[in-house]
């Protein structure tokens, strides 16, 4: 058994020394309880929205985002990943997850697909998620990335853990039939990550975002009001739920003890692209701030 813990943030957006400062004292907290294995959630350094600032926050590798967390898995001996916008060599933006451990990086993974309005920040990337852990092989999967066929069929069978951080946001209010849409939103962005163990065979630490968030919505004259979903949570190879953090709880860490390995996975993946069924607010969503996101991208963002 080995202790982990998986880390809810409530970030400022686009302040990237507050949200390093905020994860260095909540992994430190983590840390300090025993835990070995500390999940970070996507897009650690900035939080997310559709915000124009986060096109001059990018950092690049080897920036204060890897720094820290190389600095805390050396300091409590153990492993420690989460996501970011990093700044890569070809002159693209990605959402890389870095995991490390006591003697440095052991492996990256670039999400494969923004979503909807992350199009604007960011393009996608094609390695598997697979990284070896030496004892152990860890698979990487970013926020919707646990709604995707094609993410268990990379990890399926092939990893002792799932390291899984998401920002995934609420349903705007002024969207006729919000409550409905939201509340299936909601109970979503819950059940993905321990569904997924179930379809991978593995056990899964989700870290995540909560508190309030407030931005322009793409090719509209109405703001997005919102929240982020919460939910860190960390669950064995079964999908049982072994600790869980509400958005209602706020910023903060959870812990539990695993069993790291794999085992015969107890879902089969549909034939479907997705692995749950989604309703038609994300499907328009999907697709209009996809096309919006990237046209965006190409006029406004610039590695450096």
């Amino acid at each position: 058994m080995v202790k982990v813990a998986a880390v809810q943030l409530e970030a400022v957006l686009a302040d990237v020394d507050a949200n390093l400062a905020a994860c260095e004292r909540l992994a430190t907290q983590a840390g300090e309880a025993g835990a070995k294995i500390i999940a970070l959630p996507e897009f650690f350094t900035t939080g997310i929205g559709f915000d124009e600032r986060l096109a001059y926050t990018a950092l690049p590798i080897d920036g204060p985002a890897t720094k820290l967390l190389t600095s805390l898995a050396a300091r409590f001996e153990a492993m420690v990943g989460g996501s970011f916008m990093c700044a890569d060599t070809d002159g693209h933006v990605r959402n890389k997850y870095v995991l490390a451990g006591p003697d440095g990086v052991i492996g990256v993974h670039d999400k494969d697909l923004p979503t909807m309005w992350e199009n604007a920040f960011y393009v996608g990337g094609h390695d598997d998620g697979v990284i070896d852990a030496g004892t152990h092989t860890i698979g990487a999967a970013v926020c919707w990335e646990l709604m995707r066929t094609q993410t268990v069929r990379r990890l399926r069978e092939r990893v002792d853990l799932v390291m899984a951080g998401s920002g995934w946001w609420s349903v705007p209010p002024w969207m006729p039939g919000y409550r409905r849409w939201e509340r299936d939103n909601e109970a979503t962005a819950r059940t993905a990550a321990a569904t997924f163990a179930r379809f991978v065979g593995a056990p899964v630490i989700h870290a995540a975002h909560a508190g309030t968030l407030e931005c322009a919505m793409p090719w509209m004259p109405m703001r997005y009001r919102g929240h982020f979903e919460g939910s860190a949570l960390i669950t064995d190879a079964d999908g049982t739920v072994l600790a869980e953090r509400s958005r209602h709880d706020g910023e903060g860490i959870v812990l539990a003890d695993i069993t790291l390995g794999r085992q015969q996975p107890s879902l089969t993946p549909p034939p479907t692209f997705w692995l749950h069924r989604r309703g038609p607010v994300a499907a328009f969503a999907w697709n209009f701030q996809r096309l919006h996101g990237r046209r965006w991208y190409r006029n406004n963002v610039r590695a450096s």
